[in-house]
């Protein structure tokens, strides 16, 4: 999922971890199934979403354009399960010694691009605070190296 903000930022228990301004905020939960084929179908699509209003307020621009940065925030959660009980499943998520490597190779696919990009702490409990602007949230999901 992302979110084109205004800015953000991220702690861990009260410390400043990462901070950006005009960018982009990915939240990322990663699958068994996913690998670098996913990673990198994932960095060219946010490296050339078209989101940010042009001269005329039309969605026109990527974050590339407008000079922007982004943060990437680990977030399993977003494949939790809720079809049943009350309790969320995460049996879908893959486990942090897969997803981590993934993350970082996401954080270093975009970097390598020419992209400002921060991260949180991987597998920690992490304050987000950010300003939606817009505001503009995206679902993206990829496999087979697709994204859509």
């Amino acid at each position: 999922m992302l979110q084109r903000v205004s800015r953000a930022r991220v702690s861990v228990e009260g410390e400043l971890v990462a901070s950006i301004g005009t960018g982009l905020l990915v939240l990322v939960g990663m699958e068994p199934g996913d690998g670098p084929e996913e990673v990198e179908a994932v960095a060219v699509k946010l490296a050339g979403l078209r989101i940010f209003p042009d001269a005329a307020g039309k969605m026109n621009r990527s974050v590339v354009d407008v000079g922007g940065e982004i943060l990437v925030v680990s977030q399993f959660t977003l494949l939790g399960d809720v079809a049943k009980g009350r309790r969320p499943s995460f049996t879908g998520a893959a486990p942090p010694d897969h997803a981590g490597p993934l993350v970082e190779s996401l954080v270093g696919t975009l970097s390598a691009m020419g992209i400002p990009t921060m991260s949180g702490e991987f597998g920690a409990s992490m304050e987000v605070d950010l300003v939606n602007d817009g505001p503009v949230t995206l679902v993206l999901e990829a496999s087979a190296g697709r994204v859509r």
